[in-house]
């Protein structure tokens, strides 16, 4: 036996770190992190309901803002944002292209749509998809019942 050892002691002394690198990746891998804090919170569970509260309850209720939604809605123009669609980004979009009627909007031949889909970058194709073009006759005209039939509520 000791003939044995004394020729392969090598592969033994590799088999042996070998095998302690696997323990401890196995132990490491297997921890679990501890809390130790004996420091209590106000938002720790068994905290009075009103200490949780209190910051919110006390704070100073947020500003309101008093202009438009749209700079459009701002100088005359309609609210853009109401179609489907159309958020406040596509709103400054087309307000810097002159668009800020559902008017304008109604009236846009094929062509026209072109034009404003090429300029609208990772937006494009959100004019006939969305049907900005009836939504909007719709909405310049008045219709706000069948617009909110057809397209859903919230116009």
């Amino acid at each position: 036996m000791s003939e044995l050892l004394a020729e392969n002691w090598i592969l033994l002394a590799i088999a042996l770190v070998i095998g302690l690198v696997v323990a401890w990746f196995l132990f490491r891998t297997n921890r679990r992190t501890r809390v130790t804090g004996a420091s209590k919170d106000v938002l720790d569970e068994g905290a009075e309901r009103a200490q949780r509260n209190a910051a919110l309850v006390e704070s100073a209720p947020a500003a309101q803002r008093d202009e438009p939604a749209t700079p459009a809605a701002a100088s005359g123009g309609d609210d853009l944002s109401r179609i489907k669609g159309v958020g406040p980004k596509l709103v400054a979009m087309l307000n810097g292209q002159g668009v800020t009627s559902f008017a304008q909007i109604a009236s846009w031949d094929d062509a026209e749509i072109d034009r404003i889909d090429a300029e609208l970058g990772r937006f494009q194709g959100r004019i006939r998809r969305d049907d900005w073009v009836g939504q909007a006759k719709l909405l310049a005209e008045g219709k706000s019942a069948e617009f909110s039939d057809k397209y859903g509520a919230g116009a």
